[in-house]
């Protein structure tokens, strides 16, 4: 039997949504029982234990983001919000249904990723401009902007091995923000760094907003939601339960508490 899995397409279609989702299906497996070698394996299979259970994450979504719209993705944890994060950041390829993407997108996930623990910050801010496609000339003119964003200037010498967790951060997020896109996919990175620092992220995020910035973040901060988002999603048990005005979905996320 053929089977045909979804699929994430990427477009350059001024008339078209940013994001469109459609009949979204993604589930994992899950382990078990462990087999030990192939013959576990192979009797396993004819008595019929498959070995693992599958997870149904995301059933059946659908949706569209339009230009300009700074989209809030709210749920419980587990409800398959984080999923969908990477099936549009192309982390995740979805099994069933499809996903187009209108536009240059910039996930800010992962931040951090590609930093190497045992050269300096200086180094790092360079390496991962690479990653984001800035040639050295083009990091040199941001760079002492990236370190007063960060408020790290005096440790750009020391191995990033000795900054702490929040430091590496606030480092990654002052560098991704200078990315270049049309499409900007958050999660939870409010949360970073201290009272000061994270006023400078809401600032950040005041401005996305003001400029129409097509922007997606997921948070379980209904403040955020409230203050930053013009529309706003819920999702629980892998379905849109809620889809509309942020206040309103704001409020029916805080329902399933009750």
């Amino acid at each position: 039997m053929k089977r045909t899995l979804g699929t994430r397409t990427e477009i350059n279609d001024s008339d078209a949504p940013a994001i469109a989702v459609k009949n979204l299906h993604k589930s994992f497996h899950l382990p078990t029982e462990q087999a030990f070698g192939l013959k576990q394996t192979i009797f396993n299979r004819l008595r019929g234990i498959k070995g693992y259970k599958e997870q149904k994450v995301l059933k059946g979504l659908n949706f569209e983001i339009k230009r300009g719209e700074f989209l809030g993705i709210v749920g419980r944890n587990g409800s398959g919000k984080s999923t969908l994060l990477k099936i549009l950041a192309g982390i995740y390829y979805p099994e069933k249904g499809n996903v187009t993407i209108n536009g240059a997108l910039v996930p800010f996930i992962e931040l951090g990723v590609g930093f190497n623990p045992e050269l300096t910050g200086r180094e790092n801010v360079y390496l991962n401009g690479a990653l984001l496609g800035f040639s050295n000339a083009e990091m040199d003119k941001m760079y002492d902007d990236i370190w007063e964003f960060a408020e790290l200037k005096e440790f750009e010498d020391q191995k990033l091995k000795n900054y702490s967790s929040g430091m590496q951060v606030r480092l990654a997020f002052s560098i991704a923000i200078r990315a270049r896109g049309d499409i900007l996919l958050l999660d939870e990175v409010l949360a970073v760094g201290d009272a000061a620092f994270q006023k400078k992220c809401e600032d950040y995020f005041e401005n996305l907003k003001k400029n129409n910035r097509t922007v997606i973040l997921v948070t379980h901060s209904m403040d955020n939601v409230r203050r930053f988002c013009t529309r706003a999603i819920l999702i629980d048990d892998g379905k849109i339960i809620k889809d509309g005005k942020p206040d309103k979905v704001a409020d029916a996320y805080l329902k399933l508490w009750s």
